[in-house]
């Protein structure tokens, strides 16, 4: 299953974070990733990834006060000194651990402005090179996250072209994509020389291939033959998570 990198932030919430990494080993995995691992040192999690002979593929940079409803800061034009201290504290935790992607969040924030997010992106992709890593953005369905500023794909493209920097790339869930533009396989035909890193669940619901109306044997043969990079499972299982990977006997990755 090295294809897959099972995201610890939405499977395997039956236990404790810090226990879901024996689980995802026990499970057959040998890569996960998860959205905001600050909460935890990065000794605490560099333990459970040498105990269990895992590898981190991904991590989000902090988000800012996501219980106070931040979605990011990117795009806020009233936080670029704490965006820069957020890319600091990614970037510290990414080295540790052995991370090379970095999603970046957007923001939800009312005053959010392209020009501002470009401008910190800019400078994210810049300090991130420094360390060998891809800058991540990700168009979010405002069905999930209303408000969320960064919820079209073309507008993602764009800016990734404006920004410039070969290391700031596509975050293409197919989730989010199918919820915000539908025929999500065509349009990740489109922006595949974009994509550094791909996620999935299955829509309606976020669960698990074969609980909605996606065609996922389809995608996945797709990614099989055209697509490089490990896929994250980023859905939240609608039974237990153990239960939840009937799936994968279907599909050839």
């Amino acid at each position: 299953m090295d294809k897959f990198s099972i995201n610890l932030s939405t499977v395997f919430t039956e236990v404790s974070f810090l226990e879901r990494f024996k689980e995802a080993k026990e499970a057959g995995f040998d890569y996960v990733e998860c959205q905001f691992p600050y909460t935890y040192t990065i000794e605490e999690i560099k333990k459970e990834l040498n105990q269990n002979q895992l590898s981190m593929e991904l991590i989000n940079l902090p988000p800012g006060h996501w219980e106070k409803g931040d979605r990011g800061l990117a795009a806020d034009p009233n936080r670029i000194e704490e965006f820069r201290k957020s890319v600091e504290m990614g970037i510290v935790y990414a080295n540790s651990l052995g991370v090379k992607k970095i999603h970046c969040m957007a923001s939800k924030h009312p005053d959010s402005s392209l020009e501002v997010l470009k401008k910190n992106l800019l400078y994210a992709g810049t300090e991130m090179s420094k360390h060998g890593m891809t800058l991540l953005i990700e168009p979010i369905n405002t069905f999930d996250m209303p408000g969320y500023f960064l919820n079209d794909i073309r507008k993602a493209s764009d800016i990734i072209h404006q920004v410039g920097l070969p290391n700031v790339k596509l975050q293409f869930d197919f989730y989010h994509i199918e919820r915000i533009h539908g025929q999500s396989l065509s349009i990740f035909q489109t922006y595949a020389g974009l994509v550094a890193h791909v996620q999935f669940a299955d829509c309606p619901g976020r669960h698990e291939p074969g609980t909605g109306e996606m065609d996922y044997k389809e995608i996945f043969c797709y990614l099989q033959k055209y697509y490089k990079g490990r896929i994250g499972m980023e859905y939240v299982p609608q039974g237990r998570s153990a239960e939840s990977f009937a799936w994968l006997k279907e599909v050839a990755l």
